[in-house]
This record gives C-alpha cells, structure tokens and sequence, in this order.
C-alpha cells in the first residue's frame, strides 16, 4: 500500500463539534475534557438517569445528577424532525439522534450516535465493488456496514452514474444537502420506511442509474424491488439483516435476495442417486446479487464470490468453494486467502471435526482428539478455543433430549461432543427421566450393551450442562456462581448476534441479573426480565 493509500484509508471525517453543539453544556464540556473523540460511539440520555457516553472499549457515567425533561427538550430542538423510524439528524452530518418515547409520544430517551465518514475503508474489496458485480453486505449492528457502503457510493460515482436510496439519512446525512462523503453520487431521501420499495423503483424508471445503493434491506417488497433492478442491468450494492449467509437463507422474508429456498421431494431412484433423503431443499432461483461478503469486523471479511454455488453447497450440506477470508493486519497489509466455512448442516449441529472423517470413524469409537484438526481444516468460523484441545469426542445418543439445546450446552461448556443416531454408534445415552421410566425398547437395548445411560430430571440446558461436567470431569474447575452466569451471558449475546431470535437465561438475583443486562447494553442488544422471583431472569434478543 502505497503512502497515499495509507494516509487515505486513516482519513476520518466525523463532524463531532456540530454533535457536541446540540448537548447540554456541562455534558459537552466532561465529553470535551476526556479528549476521546475517535472513540466515542454514542451519548446516553434517558429521563431520571445519569447521561452516559458509550466508547470502543466500554461506557462512562458523565455526572451524578438525572437527566431532566427540559434537557431532553434541548436537544430535541436542536436537531431535524423526527421520521416514523424514531430518528433525526443534524443537517450535512452523518450523526443519528434516535428517539425513546412514552405511550403519549412525548420523547424520554435518546441516543445520540456519532457518524463518521472513514474514507478508505473499502480498499479491501475495492476490486469487487469495481467489478460491476452486485455486492451484498451482511453484519451485525455497529460492525461498519453503512460506512462501507457510503465509501462504495463514493467511490464509483467518480466514474459512474450512481443513486442511493437514503432511507433514514444515514448514508448521506440529514438535511437536503447531502454529506461531502458520498461524492458524486445523487441521493434520493425517502419520506416512511414503508414506501422504501417505491423510491428504490422510481430511482432506476427516472433518473438512469448505473448503480444503486441501498442500506438495510429488511422488507419481502424490497427483496422484490431489488430483484427488479438487478433484472434490468443495474449493479446493486446494499445490506441486509444478519451475520451469514445460511441466516439469510432460513430467514423467509429476504431468502428471495439469495435466490430463495424450496422443499423438493425426489423420486426413490433420484435420493438413491444422490445418497440423501428423497425431501431436500434446493434453491428456487438465481440470486438477485452476485457476491455476499459477511463482515465479521470492520477489517475482516468473509467473500462468496460465487453465490450461487455457495447457497446450492450449503443447502446440499457440502462446504462452498469460491469463498476467500480477507484481513487487513496491523501493519495495514490486506492478505487474502482460501477460506472453508461450515455447512449448513454442520452449523445446525454444531460439529467442529471435518464432515468427511466424521463419517470414516469406526462405529462406537471416539474421535481423535479436537486438536489434532489439521490447520487448513479449520473453518474460517472456528477458532483453536472452540476445539476444546486435549478432550477426546464422545459419541452420545440422545433419547427424548432437545439435540440443538445439548449441541448449545456442549459448546458452552467447551466439552467435544457427537450426536449419533444409533444406539450403537454411541459412548452413552442421555435420555429424560420420563423417557427413562417408560422402560422402552431403546432404554433396554442400551442396558443390554451396558452402555452408561444419564438420566435427567428435565430436558433444561442447565441440567445439560451439569450431566456434560460429570462425564467430562469438569466438576472442579467450574467457575463461581457469578462467573458463571456472566459466561452464560456472553454466550448467548454471541449466540444472537449469529442470528438467534432470542436466548433465555437461567434464573439469578437482582444484582447478578443486572449484570447480564449491561453486558447485553454494551452489545446493542435488547434484554429484558421476565418471570416471578426466585425464577426471575433475563431474556436477549436482537435490537
């Protein structure tokens, strides 16, 4: 990278002073004082709380005293009006002031987000943008996807007629002027986010574009609207909700973007053939987009260059092939390299051994040990952690026991587990004890093998994970009460931001509990208590 191109990519245009102009003065002068600027993230202002700043590296109390109604109603002043989404800007800024309100509508609670403009940021994927090729772009909130996006724009309108469709002023920024940091490209504001398909429709009809540029595609009319432009020659670069690609293809509302997802029933010869089940799913259509990049973080990328054969080889449970890992290091080098993700039946099931030598192994033998995988085996999605080294994998078969709850309890408790469909095939049995005392023809088999049956009070993850300590033997190294929960936490803050609608906590005090809350806060996640004490806890779910 040439010493232009560096000195490029670390120009940061962010407009603080016009955000810190609309805060009341004292607020203003403690954010002044602490001299973060390029690490500020967001201000906290909720009616009867203290004002609090969120930065990169965690959030600050910014005084003792309440935020009051009449502060609430000076910034409220100070900005643009308030659209359907709850959210207003500063004219020629990027910066976005969302609004909490109360049942009447009056306005209790804002976030004022700081926009930035980091020119340079999309030199990792500069020769897929060029390439005229639609591009979309998949990530979890506050990981860089609109600021890629508005770099994209500006970068090709220096040589291209290019339209963005500027739903909530977040690419060009508010006002009628837009913000210097989408260059020559035009914008087209829309007035609800509902008729968000209209304007996308109207901008190719009228004003002859060679690209548009969409952010948070997350209606089936707007799935539609995007088809229709890429049907007619326009190259699309936009965004939509989730982490990966098989979030896209499970979620029935924008799966069409990917070309969509169908149940097909095979005739008994066809299954033979393919050695699979005569139902499947295959794909119903070409995809509306070309190429699909997941932003795992702001300089590490996951590239499907062919998307169409990376969405058949995840629905016929084989690992794509056009997939590249892209990363810039931190000498500001961009390396590029083969990666191997998971399929999509793999994800489900949670493995973390190559599919292939899961089924070469003998039956009733356990895996070799996690970390014997060989390097270039290794998912793009794993990490040495997860592979639990110096544990051997046992084989478990699961009898009236929820798989994907145990495959969750495995993970957390980092302990190799495979879930086999055969009595025979396995290590040990783990069934409920209503199932146990039933006495069935597979219960009897397996005391016939002498195999070790786990009996369960309930089908719970916590009884999962404690029935998981006693047979790895992990009893002496579990963590303190507090630990514990925060772990559990953490996990299921990872667990929806892969995608999960929503995870469930086991129940804790109030303080613990609070706790849990502010780690969910510090993700921009939604968490909330729920249930009667002492069985009272937390529910995450995604914002």
């Amino acid at each position: 990278m040439t010493n232009g191109e560096e000195h490029l990519y670390n120009h940061i245009t962010d407009n603080l002073d016009a955000l810190m102009s609309i805060l009341p003065e004292d607020i203003r002068t403690y954010l002044q004082e602490q001299g973060r600027r390029d690490d500020l993230l967001e201000v906290i202002l909720d009616l009867g709380r203290v004002p609090t700043a969120r930065y990169t590296d965690g959030e600050i109390v910014l005084r003792e005293t309440e935020v009051s109604r009449d502060e609430i109603q000076y910034v409220v002043n100070r900005v643009g009006e308030f659209d359907e989404d709850n959210r207003a800007g500063i004219a020629r800024t990027l910066h976005r002031i969302a609004a909490i309100r109360n049942r009447k509508g009056d306005v209790v609670g804002l976030t004022c987000r700081v926009g930035r403009a980091v020119y340079g940021t999309i030199a990792i994927i500069q020769d897929i943008i060029e390439s005229g090729n639609s591009i979309l772009l998949l990530g979890r909130p506050g990981v860089g996807k609109t600021t890629m996006l508005r770099e994209a724009a500006r970068v090709l309108a220096d040589k291209k007629r290019v339209v963005i469709v500027d739903t909530s002023n977040e690419i060009g920024g508010d006002g009628d002027i837009p913000h210097p940091a989408i260059g020559r490209a035009r914008r087209m504001q829309v007035e609800t986010p509902a008729l968000q398909h209209e304007v996308m429709i109207e901008a190719v009809e009228n004003h002859n574009p060679e690209v548009i540029v969409i952010d948070e595609i997350g209606r089936e009319l707007e799935a539609v609207a995007a088809r229709t432009i890429a049907e007619r020659g326009v190259q699309l670069i936009g965004t939509a909700h989730g982490n990966t690609l098989d979030n896209l293809l499970m979620n029935p509302t924008l799966s069409d973007l990917v070309g969509g997802v169908e149940s097909v029933t095979l005739s008994d010869e066809e299954a033979r053939r393919r050695n699979t089940q005569k139902t499947i799913l295959e794909r119903r259509a070409p995809p509306t987009f070309d190429s699909l990049i997941e932003i795992e973080a702001r300089q590490r990328l996951i590239v499907h260059n062919g998307l169409a054969e990376s969405v058949d080889a995840l629905l016929r449970g084989r690992r794509p092939s056009q997939v590249e890992r892209r990363y810039r290091d931190t000498d500001g080098e961009i390396h590029v390299e083969q990666a191997v993700p998971l399929s999509l039946q793999d994800r489900e099931r949670g493995k973390r051994d190559d599919r292939q030598g899961m089924a070469s192994r003998p039956s009733g033998r356990a895996s070799e040990p996690a970390s014997n995988v060989p390097a270039s085996q290794m998912s793009a999605f794993q990490t040495p952690a997860d592979l639990s080294p110096g544990r051997e994998a046992i084989n478990i078969f699961s009898y009236g026991v929820n798989r994907n709850r145990l495959e969750k309890a495995g993970r957390r408790m980092h302990t190799p587990i495979h879930l086999v469909k055969r009595v025979q095939e396995a290590d040990l049995m783990i069934t409920t004890k209503q199932f146990y005392n039933q006495r069935t023809k597979v219960i009897k088999e397996a005391e016939q093998r002498n195999l070790p049956i786990y009996v369960l009070r309930n089908d719970t993850i916590g009884q999962m994970q404690s029935c998981l300590s006693d047979i790895f033997d992990v009893k002496s190294q579990e963590p303190k009460p507090l630990e514990q929960a925060l772990t559990e936490a953490r996990e299921a803050i990872r667990e929806v931001l892969n995608g999960e609608p929503e995870v469930v906590l086991s129940p804790q005090n109030a303080y613990v509990r609070r706790r849990q809350h502010e780690l969910a806060r510090a993700a921009d996640l939604i968490s909330m208590s729920r249930g009667k004490e002492p069985n009272r806890r937390v529910r995450i779910c995604q914002s």
